[in-house]
């Protein structure tokens, strides 16, 4: 075997890697590729995280799904074949759509799978199940940015521009985003905005990358957690009265300049250091730094970055509109060396929502809505328009309605481990329980597989050819270095499997043959890949979407001449601040935030088995500032209770200064007893349908452990819990006031 070039499988940096054989069955070694592989070098600049060095360890996991399984009379998982699986599920799914409506059967994706995966997926549940009910965990990580650049721009890529721009800004706002741990090589590119200091990170925690703006870097703007749209409401109520605003920029590449003074005039500095906690003066510092970097006074160049931070809250949408609306006052986005994106974070989440898996959509990033676009797809799919079923349940809405009466009774799971991601586990977890049929198709045992009636062994990255759409929109090649194990298939497989025995429309398995047909299905969409072939990307070409046909060179920067609005304009639409749909109250006076750790990646199914990993960082954990932790009479690694209105857990405390006193901070990478989304609130934002992942109230109590074998007060094996007093919703422990009603 030769060295395959591919890229690794985690996060949407999707860093160029090689992959090595070794003398071990079914194993190889990763390396990182330097190549340049367009003008300025690759994202990862020949570097690797500790996540992808380690990531052939997943290959070889000794729990690997290798045969399907189906659930017996005992209730037991046993081993079958793949045609006594298809056969059943197939016969389930004609029983309840017959009984109950095609709408009876949902399905659910995820934004790992390769793009042809997520086009099979979204063209089955469309043609071969016909039902409306499809959508992925994309809708808990992109869709707030996305309603929000589809709503300003007419369309939306992560980045409209390559990542290697962000290397030569004089600034960098970077708005709910911890790429230090998410994505590590990537802190490559802010080596020279750093050496400028105008490194500018709004995180409620000193994170990794809030780190990076120390000694002189640039201002970590340490806001209360839920509090981003009013601090940036602020800087741009500053860069708009104190003239910093690129006023041409606006008059011509606007819908409506006055809406953003209308919409920010209310947000002095003063005001917002009340509500957000960041000193007036901080703030002033901030937008000052920002707009002297911007083009419009010579600057080399700004960019607003944002990450889930900002868009996992009932108002996402809205915060990432904010985050536009300064970009567009500073006259950022379409200039070269400038502009606004999105951060995005699994590995294929932006091809991912591109192609049909999410609720609304048809391939190419078109309105499953739309008549015109109804017509060609189903055109394209050989298939009468009038067939298609309509727009959707969103994530969450789809599973609160799984079991219920009106609701579907079997569920399909690819690439997704729903009792771990999912907010509100309690109630995810009664509504899988309730269904008549859960299929899921998963590498390893995750938590979610574990409670299928069927689970299906598919592929993995280095077992697979398909593409994938890095977050700067750029269509990349995953390929295979090794032959899958025992009797493991792709998902492909599945649905072509499934759509067989269902009778209609037949299903290829063959990854480049669907991917042709994502070409054509994508024509004339926003997200045009009509001019992408395997063959130019395996050539070394660097290929943006849209790519309009054979001859054109991709487009690396959108915006340059217009924007994807009928007018060319970006629309402004105003926004104002509103608290957190869970927000404090005496019996719960502190904030709870979940995020990221470096070792682990997404709901932790890999790389909790990668023993490197799990060693590093082997169970959830909270990190408490040491106020509270002094107030509750904790010491660092002693238990401490939360619980909110949905549920709670025991967790250790990790006492550390980088957190706000007001801020609880755990992983969300662990399920069981660590399993954080116990507690999380799944109200959702009106636009995108992002439910709150990221701010709900909490309370904190200290867990007294006692045990035949440990002192009272210690925490050990075989301990039992019993609680001892709340903290106190002292003002002194908290942000500087909060803003009354």
């Amino acid at each position: 075997m030769r060295a395959v070039p591919t890229h690794c499988p985690y996060c949407a940096l999707q860093c160029a890697t090689s992959l090595h054989p070794v003398d071990r069955p079914g194993a190889v070694e990763v390396q990182p590729r330097a190549i340049q592989e367009y003008q300025g070098g690759p994202t990862n600049k020949g570097g690797l995280c500790r996540k992808g060095w380690t990531a052939a360890e997943v290959l070889t996991v000794p729990d690997r799904l290798t045969t399907p399984l189906v659930r017996d009379a005992a209730g037991n998982l046993v081993e079958t074949s793949w045609d006594a699986a298809l056969d059943f599920v197939a016969d389930r799914i004609r029983a309840l759509q017959a009984e109950h409506g095609n709408d009876a059967v949902a399905v659910f994706g995820g934004g790992g799978l390769t793009n042809e995966k997520a086009y099979a997926l979204g063209k089955f549940a469309r043609v071969a199940l016909k039902t409306a009910n499809v959508d992925y965990n994309g809708r808990f990580c992109m869709s707030s940015a996305a309603a929000a650049t589809n709503r300003a721009f007419g369309i939306d890529r992560g980045l409209p521009f390559p990542l290697a721009d962000v290397a030569g800004a004089g600034a960098v706002l970077l708005v709910g985003s911890n790429i230090a741990e998410t994505m590590p090589p990537a802190v490559a590119h802010l080596e020279g905005v750093r050496n400028s200091g105008g490194l500018l990170v709004v995180d409620p925690r000193r994170t990794p990358t809030a780190g990076l703006t120390e000694d002189g870097a640039g201002i970590h703007l340490q806001a209360t957690p839920g509090t981003d749209l009013a601090l940036v409401l602020a800087l741009t109520h500053v860069v708009l009265q104190e003239g910093l605003a690129d006023t041409a920029y606006l008059a011509e590449r606007t819908d409506d300049p006055d809406a953003l003074f209308r919409s920010t005039a209310s947000w002095w500095p003063e005001r917002a250091e009340r509500v957000t906690g960041v000193p007036a003066t901080t703030i002033r510092r901030a937008a000052r730094a920002l707009a002297a970097a911007a083009p419009v006074h010579g600057g080399a160049g700004a960019f607003i970055l944002t990450g889930r931070g900002a868009e996992q809250h009932s108002k996402g949408t809205d915060t990432v509109t904010a985050c536009i609306n300064l970009a567009l006052a500073l006259g950022l986005p379409g200039r070269l060396g400038s502009g606004y994106g999105c951060i995005t974070g699994q590995g294929n989440g932006q091809g991912g929502r591109e192609h049909g898996q999410k609720a609304d959509q048809l391939p190419g990033y078109r309105s499953i809505a739309d008549p015109a676009a109804r017509a060609y797809v189903a055109g394209v799919w050989g298939v009468d328009p009038d067939d298609l079923p309509g727009p959707g349940k969103s994530a969450v809405e789809l599973i609160n309605a799984l079991g219920t009466t009106d609701g579907p009774k079997a569920l399909l799971v690819h690439g997704s481990n729903l009792l771990v991601s999912a907010p509100r586990l309690a109630s995810v977890r009664e509504r899988l329980a309730s269904l008549d049929l859960l299929v899921v198709a998963d590498v390893v045992p995750s938590e979610t597989a574990l409670l299928a009636d069927v689970v299906f062994p598919v592929t993995q990255w280095a077992e697979e050819e398909g593409t994938m759409t890095s977050l700067e929109g750029r269509v990349i090649r995953r390929r295979a270095a090794i032959a899958p194990p025992g009797d493991v298939r792709s998902d492909l497989a599945v649905f072509a499997g499934l759509a067989e025995r269902l009778g209609g429309v037949a299903f290829s398995t063959d990854p480049a043959e669907v991917f042709e047909e994502l070409r054509l299905a994508s024509k004339g969409g926003k997200a045009d890949y009509s001019g992408i072939t395997w063959d130019r990307i395996d050539a070394g070409e660097a290929l943006f979407w849209p790519v309009p046909a054979e001859g054109h060179p991709g487009t690396p920067r959108l915006f340059a001449d217009g924007f994807g609005t009928p007018d060319g304009r970006a629309h402004v639409v105003p926004v104002d601040h509103r608290p957190v749909a869970d927000d404090l109250n005496a019996a719960a006076p502190i904030y709870l935030v979940t995020g990221r750790v470096l070792q682990h990646y997404q709901s932790g199914a890999q790389t909790r088995r990668v023993a490197e990993l799990a060693e590093a960082e082997p169970e959830a954990f909270a990190e408490i500032h040491p106020r509270v932790a002094a107030q509750l009479g904790v010491s660092d690694g002693r238990p401490i209770r939360l619980r909110t209105a949905r549920g709670s857990m025991v967790l250790p405390a990790r006492v550390t200064a980088d957190v706000r006193p007001d801020t609880v901070f755990v992983p969300f990478h662990y399920g069981g007893a660590g399993a954080v989304n116990e507690l999380t609130n799944d109200a959702l934002d009106p636009v995108s349908r992002m439910p709150e992942f990221k701010a709900c109230a909490v309370e904190v109590t200290a867990v007294l452990l006692a045990g035949p074998s440990a002192p009272a007060g210690s925490w050990g094996p075989g301990s039992r819990p019993s609680l001892v007093a709340p903290v106190a919703a002292l003002p002194a422990l908290l942000s500087p006031g909060r803003e009354a009603p």
